[in-house]
């Protein structure tokens, strides 16, 4: 019931970016948003809901400009003659709340650079070395440091003060740590909670590009369908690493289409299933530190009654938990039966997978074959023919193919 504002800024300019970019011989900018468009295609073909807003480091540069000279202001930043700037360390207050760091240890990353007081100071804003974009400052010409981004833009959208910041455990130190520095010593509360999230894993190192180990989005949905692909990747604890395999994803799968075919059954025998609410047991999973493993073991148990009804032919019984289930799947955003899975988007980012990004010709002609049957299934129901409806479902399922009903059509899925 709460309305939520959620942000998610874009980081389109910093060191590593410049880099990439000049090795490829490609634009900055465009390099940047190369990729931007990639990880938000990505989010897309997993149903994610897009954030409040996404706003760009390089569309916010006045406003960390104005941050810097407020944190000057407050003596806790200075600038050196090249125009950079560095945040004064150990005079902010609450230094290493979050990552524990000691100062007396402190190792920020950063090179050494004239004019700074303090080994242990991290850079702001950066003078720009020649050939790097920049823009005018009060110190000189530069660009803007990793961290003042994130806080800059954090003040804007969401006030001085906020509930939750999240992101991946590497993020914690320098990145975060700094963040909540700058906010501080600009008199600002910031984030009240901080989630920091595990990695998905192969042999044991985070999946990264520098590693070679990626596996993109598009490409693991040749494999699975995206609903299934998403039930995957929210399976495992947030704070916990996810270890890929592909062994893993496909138990995954099978985990989830027990669920769907349940409701799938439910259906069929009701006619319709209306979302209702959710157990207290999921209630309390997903209240002790997002349990979602925990919430699932839940859904679990309550397909495995559903079933049960189902045998028994108790129809209200059936429907009861099938609407507690529909709500509980819809919380963790995998529900088969709502819009975003079962609309008539569904065989490019639900149901079918055929036509997923990524999938190769031999699945994509199945879709279309696929897609017939079920036109000549959908017209003999409303003819009333049923006894032709039921071969073509029969057809389909010797094939080794499942088609779930719902409100908004049938959808069909292999195995």
């Amino acid at each position: 019931g709460l309305d939520v504002a959620f942000v998610r800024n874009v980081t389109d300019i910093d060191d590593k970016i410049l880099t990439k970019s000049a090795e490829h011989g490609r634009p900055w900018w465009e390099w940047a948003a190369t990729h931007e468009r990639a990880f938000t295609r990505a989010y897309d073909l997993l149903g994610v809901t897009p954030p409040s807003i996404e706003p760009r480091a390089t569309g916010h540069i006045p406003e960390m400009i104005a941050y810097i000279q407020r944190i000057i202001d407050n003596g806790l930043a200075y600038a050196t003659e090249d125009g950079s700037v560095y945040c004064r360390t150990a005079k902010v207050p609450q230094y290493g709340f979050l990552s524990h760091q000691k100062l007396d240890e402190l190792d920020q990353g950063e090179d050494a650079a004239p004019g700074k007081e303090d080994p242990r100071d991290f850079a702001m804003w950066k003078a720009a070395k020649p050939g790097e974009p920049g823009w005018d400052t009060p110190w000189g010409y530069g660009r803007p440091g990793w961290h003042i981004e994130c806080s800059a833009m954090s003040r804007k959208y969401l006030g001085e003060a906020f509930d939750i910041h999240a992101g991946g455990m590497d993020l914690q130190f320098p990145h975060h740590e700094n963040e909540a520095a700058q906010a501080h010593a600009a008199g600002d509360d910031f984030a009240t909670l901080w989630l920091h999230n595990g990695w998905v894993t192969m042999s044991g190192e985070k999946m990264s590009k520098s590693l070679g180990n990626v596996l993109s989005v598009p490409n693991v949905l040749t494999l699975v369908r995206p609903i299934e692909l998403r039930y995957y990747l929210g399976s495992a604890h947030y704070r916990s690493m996810l270890e890929y395999s592909e062994d893993a994803l496909q138990e995954a799968a099978a985990g989830f289409r027990r669920i769907e075919k349940f409701l799938g059954r439910a259906v069929e025998l009701a006619g319709e299933v209306p979302v209702t609410e959710w157990l207290p047991a999921f209630e309390e999973c997903l209240d002790n530190d997002l349990a979602v493993p925990q919430a699932l073991a839940v859904i679990h148990e309550a397909v495995r009654d559903g079933n049960k009804a189902l045998d028994a032919g108790n129809r209200d019984e059936v429907v009861r938990l099938a609407g507690e289930v529909r709500a509980m799947m819809g919380v963790l955003g995998v529900d088969p039966l709502s819009e975003t899975w079962a609309g008539a988007d569904s065989r490019g980012r639900g149901q079918g997978i055929g036509a997923a990004e990524g999938s190769d010709d031999a699945l994509a002609a199945l879709d279309v074959l696929v897609t017939a049957e079920l036109e000549q299934r959908a017209e003999a129901k409303a003819s009333k023919d049923y006894a032709t409806a039921d071969a073509v479902r029969d057809r389909l399922k010797a094939a080794g193919i499942s088609v779930v009903d719902s409100a908004a059509g049938a959808t069909w899925s292999l195995g």
